[in-house]
């Protein structure tokens, strides 16, 4: 049985964890508000960009791209964004989980035609222990602290070149969809080739618009700028479920320190009280012995 220093130690203990936890939940609960601020803004423009997109398409239903081309898949590139750091319950293993699950799809596949784009120190440190023979594709941690336009372009820019020049065939992206607070969704999407025609364009919605030069070359200059703001959105998309998957996670841990508190204390005031119960004892015992 532990002793009244070692539970008021142990007690002590608890209480500067709990305020720890307590302390990065209301930071993350901050970076939470940001990182929202930044989808919902950012948002607008992704929606009317796809709008646009998918009324130019409907317009020409015979338009090809090099971007949609599909071949067979001898090489894939992935995209799988995770965190820098921990303290964020299943955040990072959910998304290794699922990237070990899509490299066991592409067993058939050999290692060097398997290229990781990790996005987030926490799935780059894993992508090294699993020592693939194809080099990482890292460098890419900071994108995650601080999600920005120029360093998704520069990836985006680099996966479209492969593509065109056939070093790759298909290209995916991995990552945790923010769909609330306490829900992010692990997710896989394909990148690359782009789907044309993926849903019916709305006529009352559609917008007749007047081209220059013609229709085809602003397409063809469209669907990089969509590929881009889709590698963006993503950035951010997994950069909120990371803050909210932290908010959560301290959350429970400040809970879960606010029980034991209350346990340690029920047997702190136990033993306590058998002390000074005992000690009583003695003193009753010895006047006992004098009479």
């Amino acid at each position: 049985m532990s002793s009244l220093k070692e539970i008021k130690n142990r007690i002590a203990s608890v209480k500067s964890t709990q305020k720890i936890t307590a302390a990065m939940k209301m930071v993350a609960s901050a970076k939470l508000r940001k990182a929202q601020g930044r989808i919902e803004n950012f948002l607008p423009y992704q929606n009317k960009l796809n709008e646009i997109l998918q009324s130019f398409l409907s317009s020409l239903s015979e338009f090809e791209s090099d971007l949609a081309e599909v071949r067979e898949i001898r090489r894939v590139a992935i995209v799988v964004l995770s965190s820098n750091s921990s303290l964020c319950g299943a955040f990072n293993s959910n998304i290794i989980k699922l990237l070990k699950d899509r490299l066991a799809q592409y067993k058939h596949l050999a290692q060097e035609n398997i290229e990781i784009y990790p996005i987030g120190k926490k799935v780059e440190d894993q992508v090294r222990k699993l020592a693939l023979s194809n080099p990482l594709k890292g460098g890419h941690t900071d994108l995650m602290d601080a999600p920005d336009f120029d360093g998704a372009r520069q990836i985006t820019d680099t996966l479209v070149s492969d593509f065109l020049h056939k070093k790759i065939d298909k290209v995916e992206l991995l990552y945790n969809h923010f769909k609330s607070a306490g829900v992010q969704v692990p997710t896989t999407e394909q990148y690359l080739p782009i789907q044309l025609h993926l849903q019916e364009a709305d006529e009352k919605r559609m917008t007749e618009y007047i081209v220059e030069p013609d229709m085809t070359s602003v397409l063809q200059a469209l669907l990089p700028k969509t590929l881009r703001s889709k590698l963006f959105a993503v950035l951010l998309d997994s950069a909120a479920a990371e803050q909210a998957a932290r908010v959560v996670a301290m959350q429970i841990a400040t809970d879960n320190a606010g029980d034991l508190l209350d346990e340690l204390t029920i047997q702190y005031n136990k033993q306590r009280q058998q002390a000074i119960t005992s000690e009583l004892l003695d003193i009753i015992g010895g006047s006992e012995a004098l009479k």
